[in-house]
This record gives C-alpha cells, structure tokens and sequence, in this order.
C-alpha cells in the first residue's frame, strides 16, 4: 500500500495498489489506467493515480518481456493460451484469415505493423513486444523465378 502525502499534512490519501504479481492484477490496473486516461480532467489525486498505475504496469512489463521477450511468436502462443483464444478466434478478432493465423503461428509469415497493433491492443502489451526479428521458415519446394527479378 502507498500513502500519497499532500501539501496539507493533516491529509492523507491511502491507494490500495501494490507491486503486480499476476497477469490478472496486471489486467485489473489496466483497466483502471483506461477508466482515467478517458476521463476528461482528472483531480490531482486521480493524476497521481493514473502515474502511479503506468509506473506499475511499465514494471510489470518490463519485468514479464524479460521473461518472454526472445521471441514473439511463442509470446502469442502463451498469451493465447492464457486467454483460451483459439485461431480461430484469434483470427476473428485481428480481422484476417485463418490461414494467416496458422501461417504466422507456424512462423511462414511474419507480424505486420496493423495485426502488432492490434495484438498488442487485444493484450494490453506494448507492440514492442510483438516487434521483434522472428526468423521465418522457408518452404524450399517454392523455386523463385528468377527471371522476374531480372532486370
């Protein structure tokens, strides 16, 4: 718990927040984050909250990327996993096709900077995390006419 001392000594605030510990308490401060950050003016107990939370939740990030930050895809098979999201759902959601799910999950194609934006809206992470160098498989039965690319 934390104790936001203001001007007036005789006044205390007390906010009920702690370190993150869990991806649902992560959740739960997120969402709080969203309920300020829409509000048209906030007090400045509100302000303090709002710094107080991001501070937070940046921790979490940071701390939660460290672990799985090596690799994008297997960070959306986790999340997906722990949102029993299924492809096809995952698909619906992004507004692309299941193929396309399929394809990225079995790394034949990579993240475009719409469907990290959206991954990264739809899990309430930042789109560094899904902006990383995945190396991609290269199906060696498709040749390249080469002679397109001549010049």
């Amino acid at each position: 718990m934390f104790i936001n001392a203001n001007k007036d000594e005789n006044k205390m605030t007390t906010i009920k927040y702690t370190l993150i510990k869990s991806q649902a308490q992560y959740d739960k401060y997120c969402e709080r984050l969203m309920d300020l950050d829409t509000q048209q003016k906030l007090s400045k107990d509100q302000k303090d909250e709002f710094e107080l939370l991001e501070l937070l939740a940046n921790h979490w990030e940071e701390k939660f990327y460290q672990k799985y930050r090596m690799e994008p895809i297997k960070l959306l098979k986790y999340l997906m996993d722990n949102h029993n999201l299924s492809n096809n759902d995952l698909a619906d959601e992004l507004g692309i096709g299941k193929s396309a799910v399929s394809q990225i999950l079995s790394y034949k194609k990579g993240l475009s900077k719409e469907v990290i934006r959206k991954l990264a809206n739809r899990f309430k992470v930042s789109q560094e995390a899904f902006n990383q160098i995945t190396t991609l498989k290269v199906d060696k039965k498709k040749s390249v006419n080469k002679k397109k690319f001549a010049a």
